[in-house]
């Protein structure tokens, strides 16, 4: 059910876990550990799912903390537990407050999971190519400094996402990022088709984090699309399924 980071798992003082599909009770094309409150599974199920992830992390289910993801470079600072009703519209957390578990939700986007230990301030960040592109990995850093972290100390940890060679794109998606910075034409590939390419997420998340003053870089590697414990967006649209499940994969401070 619980994939780790090596690097974040050897930091004191904190837990985490990228949940894959497994060990879940939704059915059908939820099947598994559905964590998508924006999906149209049974929210009771949904519900159990996530009390589920809370439990694995130690912490109540109230204290399970997403926000309402808009791809956007925007950040919550979490303090105290929030509505689920009334979740932020932002695309990560940050904290330095313990038992407060703050998770990323993802179906093909990159979960990113950071931490300053000696600071004990922590992020989880929705980075998608458009967050990514926006700045969210920065704005997450920053905020993170805000509460008293070093970004130079900081681990950061990036999740099962969509790879390249999964990701095909067209040429005005490459247009929108050689126009922001013609340097990031490096992270395309061909495609094998006329108009297409390959677009390395993965790749681009890394360099941003690197550039951003991020020296300790955990990538699990895992591709969402191949891989069916992971929910995936792409692989949900190239089979005609009318919905998919989401992920949350989150951090605690102990």
């Amino acid at each position: 059910m619980i994939i780790t980071s090596p690097l974040l798992g050897a930091a004191p003082g904190l837990r985490h876990a990228f949940f894959t599909r497994e060990g879940g009770v939704s059915e059908g094309i939820y099947a598994g550990l559905n964590a998508g409150v924006g999906s149209s599974d049974d929210p009771a199920k949904v519900a159990e799912n996530r009390r589920r992830m809370a439990e694995a992390l130690g912490v109540t289910p109230e204290r399970f903390l997403t926000v309402h993801q808009v791809h956007s470079p925007d950040v919550a600072v979490a303090e105290t537990p929030w509505d689920p009703a009334n979740r932020p519209k932002a695309d990560a957390i940050v904290t330095r407050t313990p038992g407060l578990a703050i998770g990323a939700s993802a179906a093909d986007c990159g979960p990113i999971l950071l931490a300053d230990p000696a600071a004990r301030v922590i992020g989880a960040a929705h980075a998608g190519w458009k967050g990514a592109l926006a700045g969210v990995l920065e704005s997450t850093l920053q905020a993170m400094e805000r509460l008293g972290a070093d970004r130079s100390r900081v681990i950061a940890a990036i999740g099962p996402l969509i790879r390249q060679p999964s990701y095909e794109v067209g040429d005005e998606f490459v247009a929108r990022f050689t126009e922001a910075d013609p340097a990031y034409a490096a992270f395309f590939a061909e495609a094998g088709r006329p108009g297409h390419a390959q677009f390395d997420l993965g790749g681009f998340i890394r360099m941003r984090l690197e550039t951003a003053g991020v020296g300790m870089i955990d990538d699990l590697g895992l591709d969402t699309y191949p891989d069916e414990r992971f929910f995936s967006y792409r692989r949900t649209t190239h089979r005609g399924e009318p919905d998919y499940g989401r992920h949350v994969h989150a951090i605690v401070l102990e």
